[in-house]
């Protein structure tokens, strides 16, 4: 028996515009002009991305921070009224079960979004570490629209239609502004290396798309100066790859602690309790046996998913994330290798359909900072 595929408020855009796929229960737009030149736009211009199958829940109650602390590797804490980090949730042996941004609404209020493959996992996680505590956990993604702009051009773009100076929200802040007449939050992250806000527009069903669909139109409007592009999925992968941004199921897992993924900069050990703290105070202590790293390849080749990383002949890794970069015009990937081979300017093999090519470990992200992504020289 066939499952149908879920769908955004933009299934009529990308039905019409876009190439569809299955993906994480959804059906949604691989790509829609092409995913070089849309990977290109994002890096040189701006693009707006339908993000809408992530799941949204807000987090309320008097013990609402300390929940999130417990539940959640960051110090949440630290976190003022309208601003955001990113995190990760461990389970007991300190594997991640998600990655996400969470931001603080307003006090004892906030909203949580994660990956899209793990909506279900994530709330009932969610709810059975809550039970001691006084929160209310509510799953918002149904009625909510979500979408990410994102490019050196994104603050332009939006306040071509903002009712506020969109300048004054900064890196991983938030804020509220209205567009085409209506009421949406913003924050200022995303899933690619660059500038940009992530737009969520509340109030939507996919049954009534309405006020979804006016916002998006009305940011494509105002990009035009600039040349926005629709965006799908494969640029979406291609921008987070470069940028050295994990995908959840490829790079990191319940297998991978945060250690090994070298994102410890999420994990603050100098909380008392947490889920996954034991494990990963022990792990600190005793060293982990492999590390993520980045590899640009130094001879023609794509490597993917599974592909053997090789030092001598011998395996020392592999890739998890592999594909060609539309900047760097290369293959490029990210795998996991042993500690000591895990400096950058390392020459390696990458094993390619039973060939062996050449490749170095680099750190991320792959492209030159100077020139592309948030801290660019402007």
């Amino acid at each position: 028996m066939s499952h149908e595929k879920a769908k955004t408020h933009l299934q009529g855009f990308h039905a019409e515009h876009g190439k569809l796929v299955a993906f994480a229960d959804f059906q949604m737009p691989i790509w829609y002009n092409g995913i070089i030149s849309e990977h290109l736009a994002v890096r040189n211009s701006v693009g707006i991305f339908d993000v809408t199958h992530m799941g949204r829940v807000l987090v309320s109650g008097k013990d609402s921070e300390r929940f999130l602390n417990y539940v959640i590797t960051n110090d949440v804490s630290t976190l003022q009224p309208l601003s955001a980090q990113y995190s990760v949730m461990c389970n007991e042996n300190g594997g991640i079960i998600d990655d996400f941004v969470l931001s603080k609404l307003e006090e004892n209020r906030f909203l949580m979004v994660y990956n899209s493959a793990n909506r279900t996992k994530n709330f009932s996680w969610l709810t059975k570490h809550a039970a001691r505590f006084q929160v209310e956990i509510e799953d918002v993604s149904e009625n909510m629209a979500m979408f990410a702009v994102q490019g050196p051009k994104a603050e332009q773009t939006l306040n071509e239609v903002s009712s506020r100076d969109l300048t004054e929200i900064k890196r991983f802040k938030c804020g509220w502004t209205e567009i085409a007449g209506l009421d949406v939050f913003l924050t200022r992250t995303g899933y690619t290396g660059e500038d940009g806000f992530e737009v969520f527009v509340p109030n939507t069903t996919v049954s009534k798309p309405k006020s979804a669909v006016k916002v998006w139109n009305t940011i494509l409007g105002a990009g035009e100066k600039f040349d926005i592009e629709p965006c799908g999925l494969g640029a979406r992968d291609t921008l987070r790859l470069e940028a050295g941004m994990c995908l959840y199921g490829n790079d990191i897992d319940e297998k991978t602690t945060p250690l090994e993924a070298r994102i410890i900069f999420v994990v603050k050990l100098h909380k008392a309790d947490f889920l996954g703290r034991e494990a990963l105070v022990k792990q600190k202590a005793e060293g982990v046996k492999r590390k993520r790293v980045g590899l640009k390849m130094l001879e023609p080749g794509i490597p993917r998913a599974g592909s053997e990383v090789l030092l001598g002949g011998r395996r020392i890794g592999n890739v998890t994330s592999g594909t060609f970069s539309p900047l760097l015009k290369i293959g490029v990937a990210m795998a996991y290798v042993e500690p000591d081979h895990a400096k950058p300017e390392e020459t390696v093999d990458v094993k390619i359909r039973n060939k062996s090519v050449k490749a170095k470990t680099v750190r991320f992200p792959l492209y030159d900072t100077e020139r592309y992504g948030y801290s660019r020289k402007k």
